[in-house]
């Protein structure tokens, strides 16, 4: 690969990343600023404020420094990911981006403010709710299924499996 690709690569990458952390930021700004409780969509969508305070589900509430300490380390991971493995294709180097900039937008709530403000709640009537959610977690989900679909269509997946059962027989 040459370096005019690989700078290319990154350029990409920061400007998903910065993109996602910007669109995040400016979204829970406003929502922290106007406590929204709305209805988007009657029965399905609603607008609310919440402050989580742990990771998804909410699992390890109020446990802020493993949180900010696991995310530094997933993105020292995924920044040598990154760097190391070079991803060639434009849909991971999009995936990355997403994932890192979730997890940026998210590490910048938890310092800032020690809990992460989530304000899409999706549910059926009131039959069932989704865990509210933001922007972020939105780029980070949308991120790993595009990088694993990515590894599905680099044929990664079929080698694996190739590699497998030659070890089996």
């Amino acid at each position: 690969m040459q370096k005019g690709q690989d700078k290319g690569k990154i350029a990409l990458s920061l400007l998903v990343t910065s993109l996602v952390v910007l669109f995040d930021q400016l979204s829970k700004l406003w929502v922290r600023a106007n406590s929204p409780q709305m209805e988007l969509l009657p029965g399905f969508l609603n607008l609310v404020h919440l402050e989580n305070y742990g990771a998804s589900f909410g699992l390890f509430a109020n446990q802020t420094f493993l949180l900010i300490t696991i995310t530094i380390a997933s993105l020292v991971v995924i920044l040598m990911f990154l760097h190391h493995l070079s991803p060639s294709r434009t849909l991971s180097i999009v995936s990355v981006g997403l994932i890192l900039g979730g997890a940026v937008g998210n590490l910048i709530d938890r310092l800032r403010c020690g809990c992460v403000t989530d304000f899409i709640e999706i549910h059926i009537q009131h039959i069932f709710y989704w865990p509210a959610f933001n922007l972020a977690d939105s780029a980070i989900v949308i991120g790993i299924i595009l990088f694993i679909f990515s590894l599905y269509q680099s044929g990664l997946f079929k080698k694996i499996y190739k590699h497998g059962h030659k070890s089996a027989d």
